[in-house]
This record gives structure tokens, C-alpha cells and sequence, in this order.
């Protein structure tokens, strides 16, 4: 499992003209992918990460300033682009298996008391934010 964790002021994501998932002020974007072998062991490991990494203003996290999260499927994080002009996206895991990891990992950052949000599942979004810092990380469990 790989996640781009970003510290934003403010973002949002929209379905369909729709705005389906934001964080207001302080907070994490976090585009998470999944790949064939991951489980519960990857989606324990990344959302710990995402709580508790001390990447907000004052070398704060999320669970020590009350921010909120966005979680934003990506696949795309698994695309190899090393030959030709054409990705491959065989590493990413098929649907079936991403979809209930992916919105595992937000139930569990839910349970540790954290306000998250996420973007749709096979959905075309469209994700705005404003980077703060800039501060961007790639986590991989």
C-alpha cells in the first residue's frame, strides 16, 4: 500500500459538480493506492502513519491538533511508466480488491477519533487543495 501524504490548508474533492468530501483550514490529503498483496497489516500501518506523523505546523499531527483528513483512492500510484509511453497498471490491485481496503483504511483512522472524509471509489474526481509548505511525503507499508 502506498499513500502521498500532503498537509494542506484547505481541500476538497467533487463528484459530478458535487462536492463529496473537503477539509476546512489545517489538515491531510492523503491519495491512497493498493497493490495484490496488501491486507490488514498495510491498512493498520498507513493509517497510523497518517495520524500520528508530525507533519502539521509546530511538528504537530493530526491527532494532536484535531485537523481533518481526506482520503482519495488513487490506483495511478502503482502505474510503472519505466518503459515505453504507455503506464502499467498491473501493479495495482483489480476494484474488487482495493475498494474495501481503501475504505478500511478511513474506518480506521475514524476510530482513532480523527474527522475524515474520502472521494469515491472508481469515481472521476476532481481533487483541489492548497499545499501548505509545501509538504508532501510517499508512506508505503
Amino acid at each position: 500500500m502506498r499513500a502521498v501524504l500532503q498537509r494542506v490548508d484547505g481541500a476538497q474533492v467533487e463528484v459530478d459538480g458535487e462536492m463529496i468530501g473537503a477539509v476546512a483550514g489545517e489538515g491531510l490529503v492523503a491519495l491512497v493506492g493498493v497493490t495484490h498483496e496488501d491486507g490488514p497489516e498495510q491498512v493498520s500501518t498507513i493509517a497510523r502513519k497518517i495520524c500520528e506523523l508530525r507533519i502539521l505546523e509546530g511538528e504537530r499531527s493530526v491527532l494532536d491538533t484535531g485537523a481533518q483528513v481526506l482520503v482519495v483512492s488513487q490506483f495511478t500510484l502503482y502505474g510503472d511508466a519505466r518503459k515505453g509511453r504507455r503506464p502499467s497498471w498491473s501493479a495495482a490491485a483489480p476494484g474488487a480488491v482495493a475498494e474495501p481496503l481503501v475504505a478500511q483504511v478511513v474506518e480506521a483512522i475514524r476510530d482513532r477519533g480523527v474527522e475524515v472524509s474520502a472521494g469515491r471509489f472508481g469515481a472521476h474526481m476532481r481533487v483541489g487543495l492548497v499545499n501548505d509548505g509545501p509538504v508532501t511525503l510517499l508512506l508505503e507499508a
